[in-house]
């Protein structure tokens, strides 16, 4: 996905964790495979071997580092319970969005109401299937039992309940039954709140996952919702 979105005249994301600078300067520099000078002049190491270059700090002299260096100078960003929390939660948050904003085609009476429901939906629907994707690829690990829980985890319906922002059954009972000006209201009271708590979500798993591919879909989420907030707030 595209994280290079123009924020200008929209809130500033939340500050980037100093692990994320570590995976992405290490990313940058010690995988840069190239046709590297040994010490006689060749594209070889001293060793023989193709040779991957590490610029050092200011000041220092780039690394020559074997394939096997390189890999192990790495950062390990496997997924952590944030993470996997964060993938899961998501995608029924997202999931609501889109209900909500089925809703609007046939209630709506404000064209601009009508096209913030399309781009969500245009958004978030690839969004959903990239997180989906990325729990295929990362399964998290089966939750505790515990006595009488006859082998499941705990309450993840009610954990998905608890998400921030996310509307009651009470309240898409009510914009469902709504028309007009009145559904117009509703919509963009309810989905303000629900981005809000997306972003938070999304800033949860900036402070504490550990995997590249999550923070980059966290980032997207605060880049992307955090421009429709401010644009539901000037409609409303």
């Amino acid at each position: 996905m595209d994280m290079a979105k123009d924020l200008k005249g929209h809130r500033a994301l939340p500050p980037r964790p100093v692990r994320f600078a570590a995976v992405m300067a290490a990313a940058g520099l010690l995988l840069t495979l190239s046709g590297c000078q040994g010490n006689d002049g060749s594209d070889r190491a001293d060793d023989g071997r193709a040779s991957i270059v590490a610029p050092g700090r200011p000041g220092e002299k780039a690394r020559h580092l074997t394939p096997e260096e390189a890999e192990k100078a790495k950062p390990d960003d496997s997924p952590n319970a944030a993470d996997h929390a964060y993938v899961s939660r998501m995608i029924e948050h997202h999931k609501q969005a889109l209900t909500m904003s089925a809703l609007v085609p046939d209630r709506a009476a404000a064209d601009g109401v009508k096209r913030l429901a399309e781009r969500i939906a245009a958004a978030q629907k690839p969004e959903i299937g990239a997180m989906e994707k990325w729990l295929a690829r990362h399964p998290a690990p089966a939750p505790a039992t515990t006595a009488g829980s006859g082998g499941h985890g705990h309450g993840q319906g009610r954990d998905h309940g608890a998400m921030p922002g996310m509307a009651t059954e009470q309240q898409l009972g009510d914009l469902t039954g709504a028309r007009g000006a009145d559904f117009d209201r509703l919509f963009l009271t309810l989905m303000t709140a629900h981005h809000e708590g997306a972003v938070k979500m999304a800033g949860e798993a900036l402070a504490g996952g550990n995997n590249v591919a999550v923070e980059e879909m966290a980032t997207e989420v605060v880049a992307t919702q955090s421009a429709e907030i401010h644009r539901m707030r000037a409609m409303g």
